[in-house]
Order: C-alpha cells, then structure tokens, then sequence
C-alpha cells in the first residue's frame, strides 16, 4: 500500500511581515500628509516633492519584497534604510530654522521605522540593532544638537526594533521546538500503529512456533529456541523504536515545516455493524452476548474495537489457558459501545502488567489500550487473582475533533 507524506508549516513570523507590509503603506501616506499640512514651513519645497515621489514609488513597487524573510534581501534592506537616511539628512536642506529648531518631523517621518523593523523581523535583535545606529546619528545630525525629543525618539526607536528583533528570535526558536514535538508524536503514534500490527501477527505466530517446537524436541526444538531469539529480538525492536531525523529546520520563507510519512486512512464506507465484526469470534468456549439491533460505529472504529476484543482474547488462550472460558458482551449505550470481555481463568498477579511491558510485551499496553486511546475511547482491566479478568472497551460513538468539524462545516 502507498504512504503519502503529511507537510504542516507553521509561521508565527508571517503575520509581522504582513503587519510590516500595512505599516509602510501607512506611514509613506502619513509622511506626505505632514508635508502637505506644513508646506509653508519648507524654503524648497521641490526638492522635498521630489523626494516624496521617490518615497511613494519605492513603498509601492517593493511591496512584494516585504512579504516573507526570503524575498527580503540584504540588499534591498540596505537600499531602504539609505533612503530614510537620505530622507532624514535632506531635513533641514529643504525645511526652514524654525521647522528644525522646533522638532518638526523629518521628512520620512515614522516610515524610518519600518525599514528599521524590517531589518529585526529579518535578522533578529542584531541586525536591528545594527539598523538603528546609523538612523539615530542621522536623526542627531538633523537636529544639529541632541535635544531632548530627539534623543527620546532615538532611544525609544532603538529599544523597541531591538525588542522586537528578540522576540522574533525566540519565536522562531519556539516555532522550530513545536513542529520537532508534533514530528515526534507522529512518529510515535506510527511506531505504536506498526507495534500493534506485529503484535496480532508476527510475534504471535513466532510464540506459537516455540512452544509446538520445543514440546516436538529434536530438531524441532531447534527451530523454536530460534523463533523464540527472534521473538525476543523483535519485541525490543517495537518497544524501543526510532524517530526520524527532524525535518523542523526548513523555515526559510513560510516557517518551519513539519513532515510525517503515514500510511493511507482506509477509506470509510459507512458505519459497520460491530455484531458483524464480533460473531467470528464465537466458538465453542467463547460465548458472545449482543443486542437485538445493529451496533453501528464508523468503520474504522468498529474494525480497531474488533482487533482489540481479539487481542483480549488472545490473551485468554495464552495466559488462562486451553480449558479458560471466555464471554464477550456487547452493549450499546446512547453515546458509546462497550465491550466486555471476561474470562474465568487465573488472573493476573499485581503488577505482571508492568513487568510485561517493561519486558516488551506489548499486548495490553498496544493492542488493547492503543487502540481505545486512538479512538478516543478507553480499555479498563479489572483482574483478581484466581477469579478470572475482566476487560472493558468503551468507544464514544462520535469522537470530539469529529464533532468539532461538523461544527465548522455547519458554520461555514
């Protein structure tokens, strides 16, 4: 059967790009309507026109370039802070004494700030810093002396990029944790589906070759000290496990990305009546008890709750042994199915549990109870030593994040 590959890409930077984009927009308009209001205070009012045009024409046609970290270049950062550069230097150039002498705005205005932010949400607190400087020897410069407004401006401008620089930093570090954390819950939910799989087959036949084997002896016996090595083998295998190498470092231009290689999802064709599913296990020392009416759950569903019934009864026959009597009861609750499954062989000894599956025994904790939790539904076991064991599976008939979609569908 084909795998396909699962990409997720998360960004938590893109919104400040997008953010950046409105801001320059707004500011280039801010910057003109402040010269507009205050033409008279400017002895050459053609060179700041001149300049404004220039101003307007760069914000719009680099545009695209303040989309994502990629498009934005090193140099087109550099080109952007010399024109706010250009801009705040041509001051007191074109305005008169009064306009510079009173803190009037220079001619970029706040739009300086966006070429300094650009450099932060590219480069981090570094390179925001590294931006800043020049801008506050020019805003100096303009002022011909460091008043007090100007000073406040500078420092207020430095902190805040650098600010902001950081926390990009430490978001995207964060950005990178996360999708290393969902790689690994999809590589260990993959690990458990693949352990369940080899547990219902593989290491249950490899089991059965050891024992008819060794009781066969000769050569036979051979065969099953063998079987029973690879057994051994294969159930550290499965309790161990591997997680691939992240993939979460890929951020470049639309955030870390997250690659989880699953099998195909068997496709749903409709809800499956789990009577249907349970009845082969019937025999002569299994008895089965159902409702009248259907039992209708998901297929999906329906076929994992069958597996886990026949892996709870799988353990019947190995651990309670050939004469152990076994009873399967099905019930349908209005929002759940529960399976019970009870023996009247020995038990279990408190804490065998644990020590299988530190063991690599893996029946309960995969076969069973994996299959429940991914279902979103429960496996309770219930033993008392000398008085059979009980196992209870409880599947809710809808799951939650089902629930949920539904509720988005009907919304949209």
């Amino acid at each position: 059967m084909a795998r396909r590959e699962q990409v997720m890409r998360m960004s938590v930077e893109q919104p400040l790009w997008r953010a950046l984009t409105a801001y320059r927009v707004l500011t280039m308009l801010y910057a003109v309507g402040l010269f507009a209001t205050a033409y008279d205070e400017y002895d050459r009012p053609g060179i700041a026109i001149a300049y404004f045009v220039v101003l307007f024409v760069w914000t719009l046609a680099t545009l695209p370039r303040v989309q994502n970290a990629v498009a934005c270049t090193k140099r087109f950062l550099a080109v952007d802070l010399s024109i706010a550069l250009i801009g705040i230097l041509l001051t007191p150039l074109v305005a008169d004494d009064h306009h510079v002498s009173s803190g009037g705005p220079t001619l970029p205005s706040i739009w300086t700030a966006g070429s300094v932010l650009a450099f932060a949400i590219k480069g981090g607190w570094r390179w925001a810093a590294f931006a800043s400087t020049p801008v506050a020897a020019a805003n100096l410069i303009e002022r011909g002396s460091p008043a007090r407004d100007t000073v406040h401006n500078v420092i207020l401008v430095w902190v805040a990029s650098i600010a902001i620089g950081y926390v990009v930093e430490v978001a995207r570090a964060s950005e990178r944790t996360l999708a290393r954390a969902l790689e690994i819950e999809a590589a260990t939910r993959e690990r458990e589906r693949l352990a369940r799989d080899i547990h219902d087959g593989v290491l249950q036949v490899l089991a059965m070759v050891q024992r008819r084997s060794l009781s066969l002896g000769g050569e036979a016996a051979e065969l099953g000290r063998m079987a029973g090595e690879q057994e051994v083998a294969l159930r550290m295998l499965v309790s161990g496990g591997l997680v691939p190498v992240s993939h979460a470092s890929e951020d470049a231009a639309q955030g870390a990305v997250v690659r989880a290689v699953e099998a195909p999802e068997e496709e749903d064709d409709g809800p499956v009546d789990l009577r249907t599913l349970l009845a082969p296990y019937a025999a002569a020392k299994v008895g089965f008890a159902e409702p009248g009416a259907p039992v209708l759950l998901p297929a999906p569903a329906a076929r994992e709750l069958a597996a886990a019934v026949g892996a709870a009864l799988d353990n019947v026959h190995r651990h309670a042994g050939e004469d152990a009597r076994a009873w399967i009861l099905v019930e349908d609750e209005p929002a759940e199915v529960v399976v019970t499954v009870r023996d009247d062989g020995p038990g279990i000894p408190e804490g065998r549990l644990a020590q299988a599956e530190g063991e690599g025994r893996l029946g309960v904790a995969l076969s069973i109870r994996g299959r429940l939790r991914e279902l979103g539904g429960s496996a309770e076991l219930i033993s008392v030593p000398g008085q059979g064991t009980e196992v209870e599976l409880k599947v809710p008939k809808e799951r939650k994040n089902d629930r949920a979609n539904d509720g988005k569908a009907e919304r949209r």
